[in-house]
C-alpha cells in the first residue's frame, strides 16, 4: 500500500500499483515496483509501513480502529486497542464445534450400532473402542475450553507447537486402528 503525501498530509491511498499524475507528469503503475523508496518519496509517494502491534486474531478480538498517519517522513498504518470478544460466547461456539466434529466422527460408524441393535451382529471391538475414545476426547476438549480463564487462554488451546507433527494443547482426535 502507498500513500500520496502533500504538504505533510496524506491526500490519497493506493492499495495496488496504480498509474498516477503528479503535477503535470503522468507516471505508469510500475513505478511503485520499479522505483526505489527515495525516488517515490521525491514525488510524494510513500510506502505504508504496517504496525500490527495491537492487531489481534479476529476470531477472538474486535480490533481497534485503523489509523494511517504521516510523521517523521514515514506513513504508518496502525490499529487501536483490540477488545476481547465475549468469553462465554466463544466457549459456546468452540464447544459446539468440538461436539459437531465428534458427531461427524461417530456418524461414520453409527451403522454398526444400528446393525447390532436391529440384527444382533456384534460391533467390532475396534469400532467400540474408537467410538468411546472419540466421546472421551470430546469431553476432555470441552473441559479444557470450559477451564480457559480468559480469551487468551482459550486462543492458546488452538496454537500449534513445534513438535513434528505439530499439535495443539486441545489435542487431536483419536484414530481408528
Amino acid at each position: 500500500m502507498w500513500a500520496k503525501v502533500e504538504s505533510n498530509s496524506i491526500t490519497r491511498f493506493y492499495t495496488r500499483p496504480t498509474a498516477i499524475t503528479v503535477g503535470d507528469v503522468n507516471y505508469p503503475a510500475n513505478i511503485m515496483s520499479m522505483w526505489t523508496a527515495s525516488e517515490l518519496e521525491a514525488i510524494g509517494i510513500y510506502e505504508v509501513v504496517e504496525d500490527n502491534t495491537n492487531l489481534k486474531d479476529t476470531e477472538y478480538y474486535t480490533n481497534g480502529a485503523e489509523s494511517i498517519v504521516f510523521a517523521s517522513g514515514v506513513v504508518t498504518k496502525s490499529y487501536g486497542t483490540a477488545t476481547a470478544r465475549n468469553l462465554a460466547d466463544l466457549k459456546t461456539q468452540k464447544k459446539a464445534a468440538v461436539n459437531n466434529s465428534a458427531g461427524d466422527r461417530l456418524f461414520a460408524y453409527d451403522w454398526y450400532v444400528l446393525r447390532a441393535t436391529e440384527g444382533g451382529t456384534a460391533v467390532p471391538s475396534a469400532i467400540t473402542t474408537y467410538r468411546a475414545a472419540v466421546r472421551t476426547k470430546s469431553n476432555d476438549m470441552c473441559t479444557l475450553i470450559d477451564n480457559a480463564a480468559n480469551v487468551d487462554a482459550l486462543a492458546a488451546l488452538y496454537v500449534f507447537n513445534d513438535d513434528d507433527p505439530p499439535v495443539q494443547p486441545i489435542g487431536v482426535w483419536p484414530v481408528l486402528s
